[in-house]
């Protein structure tokens, strides 16, 4: 008897562990739409990481840098630099949106100009 408990039991646990695998599996899916981290400060063109990519000068604070195109989501891996985005050129707009040293997301809206600051 002790056996087939043994079994039973043994049974359950890889059906925990598979659904959690499956689970797993589903958010990495979801998760798939960015592309990989990179160092450095990318600004794209579309939502979640897609269209035309610019990368952001860290190594320039303080200044404010203006963009040929706008752009709709950041992904950001530095330990020393962060970004603000504004809506218009120049650092200018009705919103302004900080990024933090690592991020990956979407913005409000459209941005035409970005600041490197620290974190």
């Amino acid at each position: 008897m002790v056996p087939s408990r043994a079994r039973k039991r043994g049974a359950a646990v890889a059906a925990v562990m598979t659904a959690a695998l499956i689970g797993i599996g589903a958010g990495t899916a979801h998760a798939a739409g960015w592309p990989p981290l990179q160092r450095g400060g990318h600004l794209y063109g579309g939502t979640n990481g897609t269209g035309a990519v610019t990368e952001a000068d860290l190594g320039d604070f303080g200044t404010c840098h203006t963009l040929a195109d706008p752009v709709s989501s950041v992904q950001i891996v530095s330990g020393s630099a962060s970004l603000v985005l504004y809506p218009q050129a120049g650092c200018g707009g009705s919103w302004a949106w900080a990024s933090g040293s690592l991020a990956q997301s979407n913005l409000p809206g459209q941005a035409l100009s970005y600041r490197v600051v620290t974190p």
